[in-house]
């Protein structure tokens, strides 16, 4: 799931090389932590977070698959 949102977030940057995505397992969730370069933050956000909002979806859709829940986080 990690490598997903590493893809998904290389494919939106101009900075590929500064994607990073930690993973952090919890009891009922896993958080995934996604830090990009600060001039790439409003593209992985998106207007109005619509990016942010389809990765978590894709994120959601790919976990019920799993039987995992996951989380998205976007570090600045």
């Amino acid at each position: 799931m990690r490598d997903l949102v590493e893809q998904i977030a290389k494919a939106l940057v101009d900075h590929s090389d500064q994607v990073s995505v930690r993973a952090i397992d919890g009891e009922q969730v896993t958080v995934l932590e996604l830090k990009v370069h600060p001039e790439d933050l409003g593209k992985v956000i998106g207007r109005q977070g619509r990016t942010a909002k389809s990765i978590r979806t894709i994120l959601g859709a790919a976990g019920m698959k799993l039987k995992k829940r996951y989380t998205l986080e976007i570090l600045e």
